[in-house]
């Protein structure tokens, strides 16, 4: 019996359309990359499409784990951003603290994401408004401290966004195993199987003896951490604090999360498909890039994506 369950959730898995829809979305992209420039082929810049899509990684990770609570989470870019600044203001008065600040930045983003997951559970507002106050705070606070790049890191933590192991960046290999690590959290651990059960029905969840609100403070605690990590991820790539490198990150991390196959409703979903999402999205604008198309194109072309993943698996839903 327990055979026949983990064969059959081993084909559920290799069938899903949400799967399959962006691994062929990914082979389109590729093979028109080929195509259309002869640099995109090379395993160089494949390897620095990896490095440069791990900001967007971590903070899709993030998103994807309170969205399969049933939330959404639009302060993500704004604790990047305040993670950025606090690290490099801090770390530029005092050097030596550089390590001990990467726990604590770390630290920050799980009180933030704590905070959000807390106040939507007592107030009972829906998230995206109490996300988007918590982000208005953080982004406003930010503004008043300052409103242009400042602070600093040494720099031998630049190794963290642009060092490579084997050739391997390091924040690629780092992005990866995170992923892998959540992927065996949902759905090996009792605590990460109960994610899917909050999401697809809190009160049910609750009827199994769920306790539903540790797993939306889990889940929202979380999403701080992964996106403070990605503030880390910006302040090494970068080497200072920026107050508005976190604005474009939110949205973005919605995209790989939808196009992945995850229903925002919560509930279902699979982490990988994310990955690949982050992949997708990452390879497509370095060959718009190469390309010479505007960034703002690049937006609408990302806005046209989430539209068309949308409509999809609401259908596909709707045919269940």
């Amino acid at each position: 019996m327990m055979l026949s369950k983990s064969n059959n959730r081993v084909r559920r898995l290799k069938l899903d359309p949400s799967l399959i829809i962006v691994i062929l979305l990914l082979a389109i992209v590729i093979v028109c990359g080929f195509f259309l420039n002869e640099r995109f082929g090379t395993m160089r810049n494949f390897m620095n499409v990896l490095e440069q899509s791990s900001g967007l990684g971590f903070a899709s990770i993030g998103q994807a784990m309170v969205v399969i609570v049933g939330g959404i989470d639009l302060s993500i870019g704004a604790i990047i951003t305040a993670s950025t600044v606090f690290m490099a203001a801090v770390v530029d008065v005092h050097p030596g603290l550089m390590i001990p600040m990467i726990f604590g930045t770390l630290l920050f983003g799980v009180a933030i994401g704590f905070c959000n997951g807390y106040l939507t559970l007592k107030t009972g507002v829906h998230p995206l408004i109490v996300t988007l106050g918590t982000a208005s705070i953080l982004n406003g606070s930010v503004l008043i401290y300052t409103l242009q790049p400042t602070g600093g890191v040494p720099y031998w933590f630049e190794e963290f966004a642009y060092g490579r192991i084997w050739n391997v960046p390091i924040s690629g290999a780092v992005m990866i195993v995170c992923f892998a690590l959540v992927w065996l959290f949902l759905h090996y651990y009792q605590t990460g199987r109960a994610f899917y059960a909050v999401g697809g029905s809190p009160e049910a969840a609750h009827l199994c003896g769920i306790q539903s609100n540790r797993v939306i403070l889990l889940a929202y605690s979380a999403s701080g951490f992964f996106a403070a990590l990605a503030g880390i991820y910006f302040v090494s790539r970068t080497g200072v604090g920026d107050p508005r490198i976190g604005d474009p990150i939110t949205l973005s991390s919605i995209t790989p999360v939808i196009l992945g196959g995850l229903i925002l409703g919560g509930g279902k979903g699979n982490i990988f498909g994310v990955l690949l999402g982050v992949i997708f999205i990452s390879l497509l604008s370095n060959l718009l890039n190469y390309m010479n198309i505007s960034t703002f194109i690049q937006w609408v072309i990302q806005g046209v994506i989430i539209i068309i993943a949308v409509s999809v698996y609401v259908h596909k839903g709707k045919n269940l």
